[in-house]
């Protein structure tokens, strides 16, 4: 029997940036050995791309992957070969797909936004 995994996914970070903000559809996920999670959050506005990070209890973030609205992925080297990202441009969602979840996966996952207004914030002073 495969023994039960509590994925504590709390997609805490919520970006705002000129009125867009992002935040997660749900606080936490649970799931079992070797099933495929998917963590989302919703944002509103633009974004250039998207980034999720994942830490551990006393450790640092780290990077895992960004995706762009066009689904184009910039993955961390070495990359984290169980893990995908997508975005919904018409929902306004991203979603991180941790297939084959193992006890290791069991973290503090972050999604941030980088919004296209970014040139635009940066030149009004």
């Amino acid at each position: 029997m495969a023994s039960l995994l509590y994925l504590l996914v709390i997609l805490a970070i919520q970006g705002k940036s000129f009125a867009q903000s992002i935040a997660p559809l749900q606080s936490t996920e649970h799931a079992t050995e070797r099933e495929t999670v998917i963590l989302s959050y919703k944002y509103d506005g633009q974004a250039r791309s998207l980034h999720w990070y994942r830490q551990y209890p006393g450790s640092r973030p780290e990077f895992l992957l960004l995706v762009c609205e066009s689904n184009s992925l910039l993955h961390a080297e070495p990359p984290f070969p169980r893990m995908n990202a997508s975005v919904n441009k018409v929902e306004k969602q991203v979603h991180l797909e941790i297939s084959s979840a193992a006890v290791t996966d069991s973290a503090l996952y972050y999604c941030s936004l980088e919004s296209t207004n970014y040139e635009r914030a940066h030149s009004l002073g």
